[in-house]
């Protein structure tokens, strides 16, 4: 099976790479912005015209969160239009689609698990271009898998863990909000889920929510970095008032992720284990 992976420089696609080496059978193709622009259609349109790929993974985003507030135009080609291209070229040769969403595409505002039937509502721009993006995919390509995730984090990139490592260790006091609710995801874990969809004898199109299991708030994943990795420093919660962002950022971020875990079998790694693992990683890596 040949497999075109966009966005191979991100977190994600990264620990796609990573367990790609697992797949000797299949063919993986990883593509960014400097070998292929999603968001030129003449370029997909003859990117997909040259390759008989039978299942294209969409990692590419633009996640600048508050940037997006002021360069709308820029976050709806990537995680709108780019979408739309994947689906629509993938669709003319055969190919299925696995495509990365958030839960910035909710308001944030709930007390329960959010489940892929519920009232969708996005904030800011960012949670409205990828709402579109999704909706984009749907209507191009019949046999599209949207995965929603959140709080993503990787060894690779930029992110909050490693963020907090280097200001923990420059800092003997850090403040961070506690009014946030999600679940900490390791990208290694979803990348791995999707290779299981990926592998599945059924592909059952539709939407569908993955993150590690457990519940923090931001304030508790700073608590177990600095724990888990042995730096000493103080966390003290803060409200996220004291933080103004150009984006609003969602006060409740937790995904039910039963559809997904009945559908294709899965089983998900609680999120301070999966926590471990990387930090394990990052710091064998550093020796």
């Amino acid at each position: 099976m040949k497999i075109l992976i966009t966005g191979a420089y991100g977190q994600l696609g990264n620990e796609l790479k990573v367990l790609s080496k697992n797949y000797p059978n299949w063919e993986f193709v990883f593509t960014d912005v400097d070998s292929l622009d999603i968001t030129d259609e003449e370029q997909v349109k003859s990117y997909f015209a040259d390759n008989n790929f039978k299942l294209v993974i969409n990692c590419a985003a633009y996640t600048a969160v508050d940037k997006a507030e002021s360069d709308f135009e820029t976050a709806q080609k990537v995680n709108a239009l780019a979408p739309k291209l994947l689906a629509k070229y993938s669709k003319t040769i055969g190919a299925k689609l696995i495509h990365v969403s958030t839960d910035y595409v909710f308001g944030g505002d709930a007390h329960l698990p959010y489940s892929e039937t519920d009232d969708v509502a996005p904030n800011g721009a960012y949670g409205k271009t990828k709402l579109e993006g999704e909706q984009n995919c749907q209507a191009e390509n019949p046999e599209t898998v949207i995965i929603r995730t959140a709080w993503l984090y990787s060894t690779f990139g930029n992110n909050f863990v490693k963020t907090m490592l280097r200001l923990g260790k420059e800092r003997g006091e850090l403040g961070v909000v506690f009014d946030q609710v999600g679940s900490p995801t390791y990208a290694a874990d979803l990348a791995a889920a999707i290779l299981k969809v990926a592998e599945s004898e059924e592909f059952v199109p539709g939407i569908y929510h993955y993150s590690n299991e457990g519940v923090a708030s931001w304030y508790d994943f700073a608590l177990a970095i600095f724990e888990l990795s042995g730096v000493d420093c103080k966390v003290k919660p803060v409200l996220s008032e004291n933080f103004p962002t150009p984006a609003k950022r969602p006060a409740y971020s937790v995904l039910n992720k039963a559809k997904i875990k009945g559908t294709y079998q899965l089983e998900v790694p609680y999120w301070r284990d999966s926590l471990r693992v990387c930090l394990d990683k990052l710091a064998s890596d550093k020796i």
